[in-house]
């Protein structure tokens, strides 16, 4: 009886494996660590943000649901290197997400800012994965104000250009309907 050598057993089993993962994209998909989609889409997480200046700035969000079905809440704050800052909470109502990317708004509910309360701000956040630095954008990021905002649509927001320093955030990904075959 003939047996095997052992670069061909190699050799055949990296072809199986090959072809399992072209013929079952979800095999491919779970042995790559990918997330599945979930049932709706999600952004929570407590995280600092990294800046040069040696500010402190802090972000964090408990959101749940689909569109303007979203609940939850936010926090944001801001304290300066030489003193000063502002602090505001809120309630979520909107929230998408695709992929490791959730798009956020919500009302200004508390805050110590004036002519904050009551607005709209908007919230992006790219979910790099564990061990690596989450990113972060939000709808003030060129006029440097959130209270600046006027009239922000639901679920509306910057690039996120902000790296996280320390913290995590967690997207999950949300597909509303299922992608069409081929």
């Amino acid at each position: 009886m003939n047996r095997p050598s052992r670069a061909r057993l190699a050799t055949v089993g990296g072809a199986l494996l090959l072809t399992a993962a072209v013929a079952c994209p979800a095999l491919a998909a779970d042995s790559a660590g990918d997330t599945h989609f979930a049932k709706e889409p999600a952004l929570t997480g407590s995280a600092k943000m990294y800046r040069y200046s040696g500010d402190t700035v802090h972000f964090t969000f408990d959101a749940h649901g689909a569109g303007e079905q979203a609940k939850g809440t936010f926090g944001f704050s801001h304290r300066f290197v030489q003193g000063g800052g502002a602090w505001a909470e809120g309630r979520i109502d909107c929230l998408i997400s695709g992929g490791n990317v959730a798009v956020a708004t919500g009302i200004v509910t508390r805050t110590d800012k004036p002519g904050l309360k009551g607005k709209r701000v908007g919230f992006t956040v790219v979910d790099q994965g564990k061990g690596k630095r989450d990113r972060l954008g939000y709808s003030w990021a060129i006029t440097n104000d959130p209270s600046s905002m006027k009239d922000l649509p639901k679920c509306v927001s910057s690039a996120p250009y902000e790296i996280v320093e320390s913290g995590d955030f967690t997207v999950a990904p949300w597909e509303p309907q299922p992608l069409p075959k081929g």
